[in-house]
């Protein structure tokens, strides 16, 4: 053996102990994560120790140690146990109350101090009680959900596109909520060539269409080009008739891009018609209507295509009914006002008009809106 290999070896074993003894720290702090979290049994210990702290720092620090420091321990509670240990830390509270009343007869516990424990603990069980439904400790059920709406903003960005080609996606969720019912996905499957969007409107607004969203989004996506754009409508259909959900329904429309010749196809369901300028009138115009009904309510429908071609200077719009319906008015004269905001983009430009095209809809707050905008 060489030196040179000796002396490799030994900075590479000792390069590699560093690694090797973090990632058994690593294991070993996810292990103890892992035993805190399932172990009740320490949670209802160490929230025991606590209570009798609070009940013996009030009673010789009242100034810094208030009554009112026991709320902590029921949020605490509320946070790790299980809805039925909160009924022993409901006691223990109750028992350390009951005796910093009774040593402290000078200044005894107030009516208002116990009014505040009582509603801090039913907040505390219905916070338990969530947690237990969810399955999850603390704040990870909101981790979680943050982590999901991320996800789904992510899955509904556009790809990048060749250059002659621009694209802007917006979508705003009811009173401005986290969750819409408005959802996009796009990919640009196989060699690049083509540009799938489907842009799908779930039944419902805000969070309570969001969960649905949530799990379609991942489907549609995985169905978008994984099979020929013809079909994608009649599989998500299926798909949403799987589900069996009680208001399941959803419009969708879905684009099929020729980003080298412009030629395009469009397949609606239930879906508003798509708007398309054309350079050479200066004009926008609506797309003829075609497709077939919602998803998620007939069984084997069809959906026939719409073809058309974006040249140079050309654009397409792709909205939800959000953008154009109001409960006072019909949907034909919501799109006739789009299309008047839509005319301004002529002269000002595109970029940045799917923004100010979402934002000066007339439905406003009250409805989940989205907008996609392609132009070359």
């Amino acid at each position: 053996m060489s030196a040179a290999t000796s002396a490799w070896r030994v900075t590479h074993h000792a390069l590699r102990t560093p690694r090797r003894a973090r990632r058994r720290s690593r294991r070993l702090l996810s292990t103890v994560r892992r035993s805190l979290r399932a172990n009740a049994g320490l949670h209802l210990l160490g929230l025991t120790v606590l209570t009798l702290a609070v009940a013996v720092g009030t009673l010789m620090a009242p100034n810094w140690l208030p009554v009112a420091t026991f709320t902590l321990v029921i949020l605490l509670g509320g946070f790790v146990l299980q809805p039925r240990h909160m009924v022993l830390l409901y006691a223990l509270v109750a028992a350390g109350v009951w005796y910093v009343h009774r040593e402290r007869t000078a200044m005894p516990v107030s009516p208002g101090i116990v009014l505040l424990l009582v509603c801090t603990g039913v907040l505390a069980w219905f916070l338990a009680r969530s947690r237990w439904r969810l399955g999850l400790n603390g704040t990870m059920g909101d981790s979680m959900l943050v982590d999901l709406r991320d996800r789904l903003r992510f899955q509904g960005e556009l790809p990048s596109l060749p250059p002659g080609w621009h694209a802007e996606a917006v979508l705003r969720a009811a009173y401005a909520e986290s969750f819409s019912g408005d959802f996009l996905v796009a990919a640009r499957p196989g060699d690049g060539r083509h540009l799938e969007v489907a842009l799908v409107d779930v039944s419902g607004k805000g969070a309570a269409a969001g969960t649905r969203a949530l799990l379609l989004s991942g489907a549609f996506g995985g169905l978008l080009g994984a099979m020929p754009a013809d079909r994608f409508l009649q599989a998500a259909n299926s798909y949403l008739l799987r589900q069996h959900w009680d208001e399941g329904f959803a419009t969708a429309v879905h684009l099929d891009l020729d980003l080298v010749t412009g030629s395009y196809r469009v397949t609606s369901a239930g879906h508003p018609p798509v708007a398309q300028f054309r350079a050479g009138s200066g004009r926008w115009v609506l797309g003829r209507q075609a497709g077939g009904p919602v998803l998620g309510v007939l069984d084997a429908v069809e959906f026939e295509g719409v073809t058309g071609c974006l040249g140079p200077g050309d654009a397409l719009l792709l909205y939800t009914d959000g953008v154009v319906e109001t409960p006072d008015r019909d949907l034909d004269t919501g799109i006739d006002r789009m299309l008047g905001q839509a005319e301004r983009l002529v002269r000002d430009g595109f970029r940045g008009g799917a923004g100010r095209i979402v934002e000066q809809a007339r439905a406003g707050e009250s409805d989940d809106r989205a907008l996609v905008l392609i132009w070359r």
